[in-house]
């Protein structure tokens, strides 16, 4: 999938920014989300929920699937099966073995359960706060939110660091909306 122009610019910018957060600004983000991340399960009474293998500058939802496992929630990772398909989402606990894929991304073994989230903590590259995802130009959530939106009700809550906010992000008829967005500074409902 080829983004159109001006997602791809706005990508760089959001992208280059996050590149600017210290190691200690991170971490300090992944004890947050930890907090918020636990709250809103809590609120939403999950029953199960998908977190991500943070790749180069993300924020982890590691501290966040370690507390939630802790509580007896399920937990679990995306898992890709195929481009152009959506992601599907395996069983895991922090400690338990992860296989290396594409681009250092660790995912459950096949052997691992699949899961269907209630929950999920999404990465993105960029958000506005109409719900507007701007993610890495693959459309792997888009396709998996769509998909999960069908089955049931869930909700995605968009991981970022404040300075990936964009004033508004264009959206096509695939996009799909966050539900808020958490950063190390605030919870944000989205409007959509």
């Amino acid at each position: 999938m080829t983004l159109p122009e001006p997602k791809a610019a706005l990508r760089v910018q959001a992208l280059s920014r996050r590149g600017l957060v210290t190691k200690a600004e991170a971490e300090a983000f992944a004890k947050r989300l930890a907090e918020i991340g636990a709250g809103l399960a809590a609120e939403y009474q999950a029953e199960a929920v998908s977190g991500f293998w943070p790749i180069k500058n993300e924020p982890s939802t590691l501290p966040l699937l370690e507390t939630l496992s802790g509580r007896g929630i399920v937990t679990s990772l995306p898992v890709m099966t195929g481009r152009d398909q959506p992601l599907t989402f395996r069983a895991w606990r922090p400690g338990e073995p992860l296989a290396e894929v594409q681009m250092k991304i660790k995912e459950p073994p096949p052997e691992a359960p699949e899961v269907l989230p209630d929950l999920l903590f999404v990465p993105l590259a960029g958000f506005d706060r109409r719900g507007g995802r701007l993610g890495y130009g693959a459309g792997y959530y888009d396709r998996t939110l769509a998909k999960l939106r069908a089955m049931k009700k869930i909700t995605a809550v968009g991981i970022a660091f404040e300075v990936q906010e964009l004033q508004e992000i264009p959206q096509e008829p695939h996009d799909e909306p966050l539900d808020y967005v958490l950063t190390e500074r605030s919870l944000i409902v989205c409007r959509h």
